[in-house]
């Protein structure tokens, strides 16, 4: 009988330390959206497979228990996106304020776009004269 794989990150999948999170803040690139901005740092390459996930979401998003909802929404959107994603890079993920409920779908394909945006924000930049 095939035990079904476990829907959770492993601990490798995710920023974990308050240092980890600064660096991607100080150095990484964002891009924003319509749902969310995500800070994009990209990694050299490491054994660590994958690209690593932080959430940031701040008291504005109102009381625990819809920061918590929202974090398992982006960590969700995260791990079902994983391959789409850039493999050699760490992301911290904000959502941005709203009074309305946050779609799945939605976050998905956003969180790709930005994460494609934010990684090639750096070439553009170095391209210009």
């Amino acid at each position: 009988m095939d035990v079904p794989k476990k829907a959770t990150l492993g601990v490798a999948q995710r920023l974990r330390s308050q240092q980890h999170f600064r660096a991607v803040y100080a150095r990484g690139r964002r891009a924003g959206g319509q749902w969310l901005t995500v800070v994009l740092l990209p990694r050299r390459p490491s054994p660590i497979a994958g690209p690593r996930l932080g959430v940031s979401v701040s008291k504005d998003h109102g009381g625990a228990v819809r920061r918590n909802k929202l974090k398992r929404l982006l960590r969700e959107a995260f791990r079902l996106e994983n391959a789409r994603l850039p493999q050699q890079a760490d992301l911290v993920l904000i959502p941005r304020v709203r009074t309305d409920d946050f779609p799945l779908a939605e976050l998905r394909s956003e969180l790709v776009q930005l994460a494609q945006r934010a990684l090639h924000k750096g070439d553009e930049r170095r391209r210009r004269p």
